[in-house]
């Protein structure tokens, strides 16, 4: 009982941290406005980690690699951190634990990255039909948009519906499912 806490509490604050560090890096990646109240939060609660270590892990061609890092980091630690607390012992293979956890931590980088833009969709697809003139609105917009753009090329509105944020979701379930058959391949080898 003890320990489903330690986990459920290690994979929570862990987590949120570990996805401030994401939303961060996306919204410098998608060059989301900087004048939200959302970016200024994540900047606050991220920065004194990223800036220290933009020192150490520069920057390359604009995309700031020190915030992602951090953040693959955190999720290898979160993942890491379950499996000691569930009493995995990794000094049998300690080169072999350290190769999946890593694997392991780029696989949960990618599940949050799809859920982050699923939400993303909804939450704008919510917006469009309750207050389309929220102050959310640009934001959600300029995140989703790169998303959304590939569709809305190639499929025209039917009856001035936007059918592109149901494809993307479609696609995002199907790379969850790809993903989630990726994690258990991975700890298959830890077995």
């Amino acid at each position: 009982m003890s320990n489903q806490i330690l986990i459920f509490l290690l994979d929570t604050l862990l987590g949120l941290f570990s996805l401030a560090l994401l939303l961060r890096f996306y919204f410098q990646l998608l060059r989301v406005p900087f004048y939200n109240p959302i970016s200024q939060f994540l900047i606050a609660v991220t920065d004194f980690i990223v800036r220290p270590t933009r020192r150490l892990i520069p920057g390359w061609g604009g995309i700031d690699l020190s915030t992602l890092i951090l953040a693959w980091l955190l999720e290898c630690a979160i993942v890491t951190s379950v499996y000691l607390v569930q009493g995995y012992s990794f000094e049998s293979n300690i080169i072999a634990a350290i190769g999946v956890m890593g694997l392991l931590g780029i696989v949960e980088i990618i599940k949050t990255t799809l859920y982050i833009i699923l939400v993303m969709i909804i939450m704008q697809a919510i917006l469009s039909w309750v207050n389309p003139h929220s102050p959310m609105a640009p934001l959600l917009d300029n995140f989703t948009r790169p998303f959304l753009d590939i569709f809305r090329k190639r499929i025209p509105p039917i009856a001035n519906v936007d059918l592109s944020p149901l494809f993307v979701l479609i696609i995002i379930q199907l790379l969850l499912m790809v993903v989630a058959g990726v994690y258990l391949e991975i700890t298959a080898i830890l077995r």
